[in-house]
């Protein structure tokens, strides 16, 4: 699967545009996520040196995306399609429920690979 994740709110604390501390086991899940296969968008409104800080602290931590704010490694934006990143799944604290804890993120995406084998 393809999985977007935010970062502001979802791998770490809300402190834009510093960065906040990590949330607990957010980049733990998703290396296992990475593990299992799937691919991992970073996902978020950061851009610029924020962008970058956001990636490196990931990386620092052995946290490596498929892509960023993009759908694939070297895509550019070109105003001549939409610019919604496509995935599988969408982790973001924006959603309607809010994000849950890292474990219940686990389990319910482990369950959505069990329902499509």
């Amino acid at each position: 699967m393809i999985i977007a994740v935010d970062f502001d709110g979802t791998i770490v604390e809300h402190k834009f545009p510093e960065i906040g501390e990590e949330i607990p086991f957010a980049i733990e899940t998703l290396k296992l996520f990475q593990k299992k296969g799937h691919k991992l968008i970073l996902w978020t409104y950061r851009s610029g040196k924020e962008l970058d800080e956001a990636v490196e602290f990931c990386e620092k931590r052995g946290l490596y995306f498929h892509a960023v704010n993009n759908n694939f490694d070297g895509e550019e934006f070109d105003n001549t399609y939409s610019r919604k990143i496509y995935a599988d799944i969408y982790i973001d604290d924006r959603n309607l429920l809010g994000i849950p804890e890292w474990k219940k993120i686990y389990e319910m995406i482990t369950e959505k690979e069990e329902e499509k084998k």
